[in-house]
């Protein structure tokens, strides 16, 4: 995940949160793990935009987390607000990405972290290809199908 060519433009889903007093750790920065945490709202906030937890809820089929990578940047305080940028990238028959880039107030990056997610039909407990209405969805937040 480098970092020194990083185009903000290319992350058409934002999140904004504010960073609470019970994220800091001993150390007085926020809690890597509170940063992990402002990701996985994001996550959320991306699936139900495109529709995926409907889907679920209709279907029992739905996005399932198989993996994390976090690069942490630089510390982040209390008080203060942070924004969370994402993409989703790297299409394939059954499983994306989402790319993330976690933004303090001044703008500057806090974090970089990746997702990898498959679609897995929870009544029978197997992945499953991902519906073209959601490829089309996907691609209009950037996604690129990768044979």
């Amino acid at each position: 995940m480098p970092h020194r060519e990083l185009n903000l433009d290319t992350y058409p889903i934002r999140f904004d949160l504010r960073v609470d007093w019970a994220e800091v750790d001993s150390y007085g920065h926020v809690n890597n793990l509170a940063i992990q945490r402002y990701i996985q709202s994001t996550r959320v906030h991306a699936m139900e935009e495109v529709g995926m937890m409907q889907h679920h809820k209709e279907t029992a089929i739905g996005p399932v987390l198989v993996s994390v990578t976090c690069h942490f940047r630089k510390q982040l305080y209390y008080p203060g607000k942070v924004t969370v940028l994402a993409r989703i990238d790297h299409l394939k028959t059954t499983s994306f990405q989402i790319h993330y880039v976690v933004l303090d107030e001044a703008g500057e990056v806090v974090a970089l972290s990746q997702d990898v997610m498959v679609l897995f039909d929870f009544s029978r407990e197997v992945k499953c290809a991902i519906p073209e209405t959601f490829r089309r969805r996907f691609e209009r937040l950037g996604a690129t199908s990768q044979a």
